[in-house]
């Protein structure tokens, strides 16, 4: 059989969840070509939650899926929540449908119902095994005579449906990723499509909805190129138009092997809770087995407007944290400072540094902390760290201080600069950098030297917002309060390391 791959019916797409929780980077960037090719041709992209394996999926998964998917901008043309001419668009709704087709293939004949039991599979297979053949199902129920039919239904033994497949010939298929496909028919078993519960399983279910729904062309990952060849002779068994078949390599990890929870984060909620932006994550994931190795910040429209799928490369992709933060960060840097303050408030609150609903006062701090975090992150949840001392009074720590406070000249410093900010007026960030200089300049000290006790007496840490625009937010008063306190840890650390 050679299935042909024309686009007859226009550009129909799907994407096909099956919530188990937050999805996965690999189903997103699977998602994201659909869309892409969808949004790239015309086309309609259909949101299908496979939602029958009753032992995984839960609502709270199903919500988290339209969650992610809403979050990445990936909006379906058709599916939950969207009017469309094919609902329901949740398999478990679908299941008279379902049904319904394995009816029709039991009357022509193509399908028929299988009697073996369990043990007896696995007994057959075993033997197989042992004598060194394809473990496969050998189509024995397709043989049975109506006298046997007859008995195991007289017994009441329970019974799975199965395609037949012929024993010659070939499925041959032009994949949009990878090219030609050959299968040769005796190495397809006949598969089950009704389990004995007369629940529908995979292989029916999602070629009815394929079907029904119109799919022009199934993207989806290589993982599931063994399926390919059943499903298109199911196709053609129920007289749908064959849909084309595209199958997208693996992402791996920097070890080669397939992405997982092991080389760190690889759900969507985990990348949205560290501080990832959409934009960034989208671009970083169209990148991984799609465009060429000068392509970097690529917008939602420059990616819709250059997006093929026949473009898609046919090795695995290699997930580089390393480069998806640097790309996060480019576009931290490429946003309105209004909009970064919008998007860093829930960080905020999470840290504690302001309330569930901040005060003007705090939105103001927020707002004027914008431009001093806004080049030095990569991720959105390491903007609290570098303020939190605007926001409140840190406590410094013994070991941190050891390190910055310790040296001869900082109680020098910090007593001549405590006189000069005194009395520097207006209080701005150059008047005070101007101070801290001028008494820099009198001492003879290098920048590090002078600035670096500074940050620790004023942050609680070596690594914030720069000190003289964090000072200037904090105002005078405060400054002089943490001065005076740091001074006196410095000279109890001296006192300590001299007994």
């Amino acid at each position: 059989m050679n299935s042909s791959t024309g686009n007859r019916r226009g550009v129909r797409v799907r994407a096909a969840p099956a919530p188990s929780g937050s999805l996965h980077v690999g189903n997103v960037r699977t998602f994201l070509y659909n869309w892409l090719h969808a949004r790239h041709t015309g086309g309609i992209f259909v949101l299908r939650i496979e939602d029958t394996d009753t032992s995984r999926f839960t609502e709270e998964a199903y919500e988290a899926v339209l969650e992610d998917l809403r979050w990445l901008g990936l909006d379906w043309d058709e599916g939950p929540e969207v009017e469309g001419p094919h609902a329901p668009y949740r398999q478990s709704q679908r299941t008279q449908l379902h049904v319904r087709a394995a009816e029709r293939l039991l009357a022509s004949g193509a399908a028929y119902r299988c009697y073996c039991t369990k043990e007896e599979l696995n007994q057959r297979r075993a033997e197989a095994m042992a004598e060194r053949r394809r473990p496969g199902y050998d189509g024995r129920c397709y043989r049975l005579t109506p006298d046997q039919i007859a008995g195991y239904e007289a017994e009441g033994r329970a019974y799975t449906v199965r395609v037949h497949i012929p024993d010659e010939g070939e499925v041959v298929f032009e994949d949009l990723v990878i090219g030609r496909i050959a299968t040769q028919l005796d190495q397809i078993d006949d598969f089950a499509i009704l389990r004995s519960d007369g629940a529908p399983l995979y292989h029916l279910a999602v070629v009815v909805d394929d079907g029904l729904m119109e799919i022009s062309e199934v993207i989806r990952g290589d993982d599931l190129l063994s399926n390919t060849p059943k499903q298109i002779l199911l196709h053609a068994t129920l007289g749908n138009p064959v849909p084309s078949f595209g199958h997208l390599p693996q992402v791996l990890g920097p070890d080669r092997k397939p992405l997982s929870k092991r080389h760190g984060s690889t759900s969507i909620a985990d990348f949205r809770e560290t501080g990832y932006l959409q934009e960034a994550l989208v671009n970083f994931l169209a990148l991984l087995g799609w465009g060429t190795a000068d392509d970097t910040i690529l917008s939602r429209e420059e990616l819709v407007l250059r997006f093929d799928i026949s473009d898609v490369h046919p090795s695995p992709a290699m997930f580089d944290t390393k480069k998806l933060d640097w790309m996060n960060g480019e576009y931290i840097r490429l946003l309105a400072d209004e909009d970064l303050t919008r998007r860093v408030i829930p960080f905020y609150i999470r840290a504690g540094l302001v309330g569930a609903q901040p005060t003007d006062d705090e939105m103001n701090k927020i707002a004027a902390a914008t431009p001093l975090i806004k080049t030095r992150i990569r991720r959105l949840d390491e903007a609290p760290a570098l303020v939190r001392g605007l926001f409140t009074r840190v406590h410094l720590d013994r070991d941190t201080a050891r390190n910055a406070l310790l040296a001869e000249h900082v109680p020098d410093l910090f007593e001549r600069t405590m006189v000069q900010l005194a009395h520097v007026d207006p209080w701005t960030k150059e008047t005070v950098e101007a101070a801290l200089r001028g008494v820099a300049e009198e001492m003879a000290l290098k920048p590090r030297n002078a600035f670096a006790p500074f940050y620790v007496a004023v942050s609680g840490s070596t690594v914030s917002a720069p000190v003289f625009d964090l000072m200037t937010l904090i105002g005078r008063e405060e400054c002089l309060l943490r001065l005076r306190r740091a001074l006196d840890l410095s000279r109890d650390l001296a006192g300590t390391a001299t007994s």
